[in-house]
């Protein structure tokens, strides 16, 4: 691997210095933090009131004090991402956090349309292949139902001779 991304801020700075001053590179990660999304309540905007707003911004520099090369913003206020991208020194990435931040991430299943049961509000689903994947896979099972597939083209053949060998093999 080439780096490493840890989620969380202050409670994660000496985790960060760290493994920075063992030579690998660290990506932080601030907002929504999918491996500890269950300690927040479920998958929820963060940062939304000014004092939890105030310590994601400090957290923010304090990890970019530590070494991290970058920085991920997740699901927190299209404002704040903006206001704390133009103020560090390293650049950030943004996932629900509005189009003020230096660069933007989606999940490739979210884009996809992979999932049928949640999209996040800030994911635009390009294609519904969920839809589409649970067509052709019924299609599938419909042709086989109905012996429809495989057909001859489908289907590895030997030369006749060959097949005729080969019953007289059996046959002995």
């Amino acid at each position: 691997m080439d780096a490493v991304k840890l989620e969380g801020g202050r409670e994660r700075l000496e985790a960060v210095q760290k493994i920075v001053s063992t030579g690998i590179p660290v990506m932080g990660h601030l907002g929504l933090t999918p491996q500890s999304v269950h300690q927040f309540g479920g998958f929820r905007a963060q940062a939304k009131s000014a004092s939890t707003a105030h310590r994601l911004y400090e957290d923010a520099f304090m990890l970019q004090e530590a070494g991290c090369f970058s920085l991920v913003l997740e699901a927190i206020p299209g404002r704040l991402a903006s206001l704390i991208s133009s103020r560090l020194d390293i650049p950030t990435i943004g996932i629900g956090a509005g189009v003020g931040c230096d660069g933007q991430v989606l999940v490739t299943h979210d884009i996809l349309g992979l999932y049928e049961r949640f999209t996040p509000r800030f994911v635009k689903q390009y294609v519904d292949l969920h839809s589409q994947i649970g067509a052709a896979i019924q299609s599938y099972k419909s042709d086989v139902d109905e012996r429809r597939f495989p057909e001859k083209k489908h289907t590895i053949e030997m030369s006749e001779d060959e097949w005729q060998n080969f019953l007289q093999l059996v046959d002995r």
